[in-house]
């Protein structure tokens, strides 16, 4: 039988949604600021309370994809989940985007933003990798490779031009990002020599703010896909799923919410003086499960979130990891973090969601030395021993990024870096470990941690991942 043809989202096909004046530009195009900054710029111009709309820049140097265009920069955002004991289900075309620029062929037009009196914010969200300092940058390249290298020569252009600075936010899951970009911004401004006026500018009329993001945004719904055609009466390639939680925690000044009214839209953002609690809490107790259930689900024949989370071993995994492993290294109260805990389980279980481990694994190498590296060296300065359960997800990230059983997902120079390691499997972990590049720091000296790795990717090797789970909480392989 015939497949049903719809067509597809466009403005032709919805001529009354309204657009509005550009006024943040965002870096990044991908899933998750899609249903995250984009949605709630969204939500404000419904109140009437922000009236503008967003360019997005990517980042990468890859092939703008097609259906940006076809569809006008329209797409639907699906909010599928549980929220106050409540099914939602949910579909809203975001019209919040008004085009995407590639620096990479439309470099003038990257740089002609800064003329655009009209933007105030820059948002981005380039993964945990993206906020980073690339020595072979400079300014006259077209464009420059790295995300801050890029903003650098945009905020030249600014100040060239005598504009007025940026408010900039930054979504990326390190700590204190915003601080960290502005950092390399002055770098680049500094090796460039671009002259004390500029770096003046650039500290008294930008501020750059950190921010923390919480949102579960598995993507794009390949398999219902036909389905929700149907139902809508469109064809939507860019369509991304996203649960109802919302979090947004911006460190900023007094009168950023009046300028971005996101609360007064009853988003659930806060403005704060100090945005450190909440980052540890979620950085660790979210995010650190999902990078160590992702190699392990893989490596387990699992595919989403919702499958390791159904699952005997891995479930029992990431209740242990989280209330054994990373709940006693916080400094919050215990009963407040079990309970996020336990709220965060819940998230994860969403059987609306389809969440897929393969997309959490995307640099996977960044978020553990976010993630879960800083509770390991915890654990281990203050108990003397390693914590197991973060030890082998290590272990199964290692393996999959021998490239020999998972698809690896990062950089190009971290992948060279594995693979110039395994050539010799025997000295593969000590060598790998004391890559400086790959977790911020030498870790060769950590008591035990060599020795044990290279155990359990033995037994990873040897008799998969889910008896090694099974040994690792108590039971008995072969060659015990």
């Amino acid at each position: 039988m015939d497949t049903p043809q719809y067509p597809l989202l466009s403005r032709t096909l919805f001529p009354d949604l309204p657009a509005y004046p550009e006024r943040m530009i965002q870096f990044g195009e991908g899933n998750f600021l899609r249903a995250f900054t984009a949605w709630q710029v969204q939500q404000m111009n419904k109140q009437g309370r922000f009236q503008g709309s967003i360019v997005m820049i990517k980042p990468q140097g890859s092939p703008v994809s097609e259906h940006y265009a076809k569809q006008d920069h329209l797409y639907t955002v699906l909010i599928n989940g549980i929220a106050d004991q409540q099914v939602i289900n949910e579909h809203e075309i975001i019209h919040s985007v008004s085009r995407l620029i590639s620096p990479y062929t439309e470099y003038e037009q990257f740089l002609a933003l800064a003329e655009q009196d009209s933007l105030e914010f820059i948002t981005s969200n380039t993964t945990e990798a993206g906020i980073a300092y690339k020595p072979e940058d400079r300014l006259t390249d077209a464009p420059q490779q790295s995300f801050p290298g890029k903003l650098t020569a945009l905020l030249y252009r600014r100040y060239q031009l005598g504009k007025a600075g940026f408010t900039i936010i930054p979504c990326e899951l390190i700590d204190r990002n915003g601080e960290k970009l502005r950092e390399i911004v002055l770098r680049y401004a500094a090796e460039w020599d671009l002259g004390d006026g500029f770096i003046q500018w650039l500290e008294q009329e930008n501020t750059f703010c950190c921010s923390l993001v919480d949102r579960i945004v598995p993507g794009y719904p390949q398999q219902q896909a036909e389905q929700l055609a149907q139902e809508l009466g469109y064809q939507d390639h860019l369509m991304v799923t996203a649960e109802p939680y919302l979090l947004w925690v911006i460190e900023g000044p007094a009168w950023l919410p009046e300028r971005l009214p996101l609360t007064e839209a009853g988003l659930y953002v806060i403005f704060t003086e100090d945005l450190r609690p909440y980052r540890e809490q979620k950085v660790h107790l979210l995010n650190g499960p999902h990078t160590a259930m992702a190699a392990l689900g893989l490596l387990a024949g699992l595919t989403t979130v919702e499958d390791v989370m159904n699952d005997e071993d891995l479930s029992v995994f990431v209740k242990e990891l989280m209330e054994q492993e990373i709940v006693p290294m916080l400094d919050l109260p215990r009963a407040g973090l079990l309970s996020y805990a336990e709220a965060v389980r819940e998230r994860f279980m969403n059987p609306f969601i389809r969440h897929e481990l393969a997309s959490i694994s995307l640099n996977s190498i960044a978020k553990f030395q976010t993630r879960l590296l800083p509770v390991l060296l915890r654990y281990q300065r203050e108990r003397g021993e390693l914590p197991k359960r973060i030890t082998l997800a290590f272990a199964a990230l290692l393996v999959g990024y021998r490239g020999d059983r998972l698809a690896r997902k990062d950089s190009p120079e971290v992948l060279t870096l594995f693979d110039q390691a395994w050539l010799q499997p025997v000295e593969a972990i000590p060598v790998l470990l004391r890559e400086t590049k790959l977790w911020g720091q030498d870790l060769s000296s950590i008591p035990e941690l060599a020795g044990t790795l290279e155990q359990y990717v033995r037994k990873l090797d040897a008799f998969g991942a889910r008896a090694t789970l099974q040994w690792l909480g108590g039971g008995s392989l072969c060659d015990d």
